[in-house]
């Protein structure tokens, strides 16, 4: 009976989030290529084998696919799902007018970047309604999790503690800690908390926050690199206060754009070596905290998360990287600069670099998930 329960709280959530998201993407795609004249062959949920699906009147066939990962668009004159180039000699001139490969690079682009968008628009949505039917929240800075060997475990700070105040400066969010720790300017560092309903105050020396100084370093370069270790968990406080329809748009763009910052600038830091690389995670890790807010936080945090997941997804698909949406905005870009189309060649080679490199990714990833699982189990 256990393993049915753990269905119904993982996979199911994780399968219905996933596939509005992609859909939502997916459907960014067709809604621009259909706006500029470009035949639409297949919509499919997922990947793989067929399990339903019907043809509209203009021939688009959409489908819900095996394996529920993913999606995509295929255009008339794509070979594939990630749409390079078929062989398009044998098209009718009629056809040659709808079909991907003969349209402008400029068509090309709007419709590779209207994925992203929709994504973007779907999160600044949720986000809306939530402010507008709710009001506004508030993203408190309680601990979801103690980096091991970090300055929080050997200070005593453990999960679900809500801060307070670092060196007496009120904390309303993780945003507020991470300022107030890379502006630290004293020899110790103090953190007012709330723990099960008491009031705890801690103080630690600085040096618990730097990290050891490689040969030659100095102090100062180090200092950047200091944190609290601690990540945050997915947990709201709505305020009493209702906005109305345009201010709570406005709001909502405002918290899209912060969490895109937040994501670029924490990629940026693993980059340079300022946060670890095991917080890289996959489809496992998305299916576990799906998972663990429909087990004890609700469908208002899952809505929450499903925006957050959103702003991530549209985001990631906008990076350079050939097979994403970003990798053929590059390549269309160029194509409008020069004038003329990149060899067919050199498009089939960065694509295979492309996959070459998300498939790494997603093997790196997913084994960061089962680690943690492993430790989330066995602790």
């Amino acid at each position: 009976m256990d393993w049915l329960i753990n269905t119904l709280y993982y996979i199911v959530p994780f399968i219905v989030l996933l596939g509005i998201l992609v859909f939502v993407h997916e459907f960014g795609h067709y809604l621009m290529a259909k706006l500029s004249g470009v035949q639409v062959e297949a919509f499919s949920i997922g990947f793989g084998k067929q399990l339903w699906g019907f043809t509209d009147k203009s021939g688009t066939r959409w489908k819900i696919s095996a394996i529920p990962l993913g999606g995509y668009c295929q255009f008339l004159g794509d070979a594939d799902a990630s749409s390079s180039t078929s062989d398009t000699k044998e098209l009718t001139e009629e056809q040659k007018k709808k079909a991907f490969p003969y349209q402008s690079p400029i068509k090309k682009l709007l419709i590779s970047i209207a994925g992203p968008a929709a994504n973007y628009i779907f999160a600044i949505l949720i986000f809306a309604g939530i402010f507008f039917f709710l009001g506004k929240i508030d993203f408190p800075a309680v601990v979801g999790e103690v980096i091991k060997g970090g300055a929080a475990e050997k200070a005593g700070i453990i999960a679900k503690d809500k801060i307070l105040k670092i060196n007496g400066n009120a904390v309303e969010g993780f945003e507020d800690v991470r300022r107030e720790i890379e502006l630290n300017t004293n020899e110790k560092v103090s953190v007012e908390l709330e723990r099960d309903g008491k009031i705890i105050n801690l103080s630690f020396p600085l040096s618990l926050l730097t990290p050891e100084l490689s040969e030659g370093a100095s102090q100062e370069e180090a200092k950047p690199k200091m944190m609290l270790g601690i990540r945050s968990v997915n947990i709201f406080e709505i305020k009493n206060e209702k906005i109305g329809l345009g201010e709570a748009l406005w709001e909502a763009t405002k918290e899209v754009w912060k969490v895109t910052d937040v994501t670029l600038r924490g990629i940026g830091q693993m980059f340079s070596g300022q946060r670890s690389s095991e917080e890289v995670g996959g489809v496992i890790r998305i299916a576990e905290m799906s998972g663990d807010i429909t087990k004890d936080q609700g469908v208002l945090s899952l809505l929450m998360f499903m925006a957050l997941l959103s702003v991530n997804l549209g985001l990631i698909n906008l990076f350079p990287i050939p097979l994403l949406d970003g990798g053929h905005v590059v390549i269309y870009l160029i194509e409008m600069i020069f004038g003329k189309e990149i060899n067919d060649k050199v498009k089939d080679g960065l694509f295979k670099l492309g996959f070459t490199l998300l498939i790494s990714l997603m093997i790196f990833a997913t084994w960061n998930d089962i680690v943690r699982l492993v430790h989330r189990w066995f602790a």
